[in-house]
């Protein structure tokens, strides 16, 4: 009988690994997609940042109050009706026929992945009461979804290579299906028993807080606070965050128990996550152009060549739970941070004409940090919230992992763009709209020169690669000075943790603030 349940369990893991690499496989399919999408839908060069991070603005946005949705409904009945509407958006992002469309189409996903992936998590939390068993299945979901962020590109890169750009959401649909059907024989049924009301005003003020301080900050990175809608939304987005912990402080039952903050494990967590996917996300959107656009790289050629950050990010997944016992998570955690930010600062010396090698490199050694961190702080702030919160508490570890996602993009997006506009020297002879259009993005410029003559072309190709790199160089510097400063914030925050022992162990311990501080 005990292996009947065991069998249960590991077969249920299964079903959500599924689901949790089919959300964040979507969150970096479509990385090698957009140059195809700027020739097919013509974007302008914000709406190019609004299609690569509408999913992830909104997801974020959302995760807080769907975890805690789905510690009232039920976690499985959430996970089930999230995937069938996962499937619906994809068919719309698909046939898209507009750049406004396809923006919709990836914010509607981003509704669906909400509901998603605090689901998954906290399922696990179920599903795993065992300590040591419960790390191990948390390592091998924390492996799909970087594998599945990291496999992305490649995925992407073999559909672009035989079929058109919305082929890369078709892609979802059966995967989708299998998840439903597997989904409702397999998995059981959890939530909190005695969970309250789901209110209402928290979730919105969550969501305009979460959207606005995030707008506010994309668009300050791409065109300066001077426009006025930039500290208008921030104010906004700032107050409906203060009212909303005030809010949380006050409820007998909050949306999200903002008093697990006080554990300053918890704490630490939830920031390595979000910054270190600040860093890492907008990168992979940059290089993935860089690849295509200044290496001339086909869809296929690029993709494989990020298959090292994939790789990397499968063996840490899986690897953390044992180098957790070994080193302690404070030392795991901090090494895995300055590890991540020494393979972003090799961006910051590449050229065109960089060898292949030093790539590959960067991208091994992030992707198997990212793997060893995402995971780790996973289980912190899994194991951390009591049983009947698991929902809520796997909404913050998502939140932090889908807004780094998209501020990374938005920002590091945004210092490029602006470094690339200022350095783009159009040739004479172009035009003002060439020059115009050229000035919006790299896959614009290489689009408007294969309409102009050759000896105007070449130099307006030459000068927009040149700047491009020159932005990307920049935003790896930064990225990597980010997670220094994150790696110091998890030294600092995590001091205290016995060196030996499981990450699962030196939470419980945790939990005790007079231990914690001793």
């Amino acid at each position: 009988m005990s292996n009947t349940r065991a069998h249960t369990r590991w077969t249920g893991l299964a079903v959500l690994v599924l689901a949790v690499t089919v959300v964040a496989l979507d969150a970096t399919v479509l990385s090698l997609a957009i140059p195809s999408i700027s020739e097919t839908l013509r974007p302008s060069g914000t709406q190019l940042l609004w299609i690569g991070d509408s999913y992830s603005f909104v997801l974020a946005g959302l995760l807080v109050s769907m975890g805690s949705l789905s510690d009232r409904i039920g976690r499985k009945k959430l996970l089930l009706i999230g995937s069938a509407a996962f499937g619906a958006a994809s068919l719309l992002a698909a046939y898209a026929p507009s750049a406004g469309w396809l923006i919709l189409a990836r914010a509607l996903l981003g509704v669906a992945g909400a509901t998603i992936m605090p689901s998954t998590l906290s399922l696990i939390r179920s599903l795993f009461p065992d300590d040591r068993e419960r790390a191990t299945a948390i390592g091998i979901w924390g492996a799909a979804a970087t594998a599945g962020a990291a496999l992305g590109p490649v995925v992407g890169g073999v559909l672009l290579e035989h079929f058109w750009w919305g082929s890369v959401f078709l892609l979802n649909i059966p995967v989708l299906l299998l998840l439903l059907g597997l989904g409702a024989w397999l998995l059981p049924e959890s939530k909190d028993p005695k969970p309250g009301r789901w209110d209402v005003l928290s979730v919105v003020l969550s969501m305009a807080g979460v959207i606005g301080t995030v707008y506010a900050i994309k668009e300050a990175a791409a065109h300066g606070v001077a426009r006025w809608d930039v500290p208008v939304t921030f104010l906004l987005g700032a107050a409906a965050l203060t009212v909303f912990v005030r809010r949380q402080l006050r409820l007998e039952n909050p949306l999200l128990d903002v008093r697990l903050f006080a554990d300053r494990r918890f704490t630490a967590a939830v920031t390595a996550s979000l910054i270190s996917l600040v860093g890492v996300s907008g990168v992979i959107f940059v290089s993935s152009q860089y690849l295509q656009l200044v290496r001339g790289y086909g869809p296929l050629q690029a993709g494989l060549a990020e298959l090292p950050a994939f790789a990397g990010s499968v063996a840490g997944g899986l690897l953390t739970a044992r180098l957790a016992r070994r080193f302690g998570a404070r030392l795991l955690l901090t090494v895995c941070l300055l590890a991540m930010g020494a393979g972003m600062a090799v961006l910051g010396f590449l050229q065109q004409d960089t060898t292949y090698l030093a790539l590959a490199a960067s991208f091994l050694v992030v992707g198997t940090a990212e793997g060893v961190a995402y995971t780790l702080s996973a289980d912190l702030v899994l194991t951390a919230a009591p049983a009947d919160k698991a929902g809520a508490a796997s909404a913050v570890s998502e939140t932090a992992y889908e807004l780094g996602t998209a501020l990374g993009i938005a920002l590091v997006g945004s210092v490029v763009g602006s470094i690339y506009a200022n350095g783009l020297v159009v040739p004479a002879g172009a035009g003002a709209e060439a020059t115009a259009r050229a000035g919006e993005s790299l896959g614009a410029a290489v689009e408007t020169a294969g309409a102009l003559p050759a000896d105007v072309a070449g130099p307006l190709l030459a000068s927009a690669r040149d700047a491009f790199v020159q932005g990307m160089n920049t935003a790896g510097i930064l990225a990597a000075l980010l997670l220094a400063a994150s790696a110091l914030m998890a030294w600092r925050l995590l001091r205290g943790l016995p060196r030996r022992g499981g990450a699962v162990e030196e939470v419980t311990v945790a939990q005790d603030p007079q231990k914690v501080d001793a």
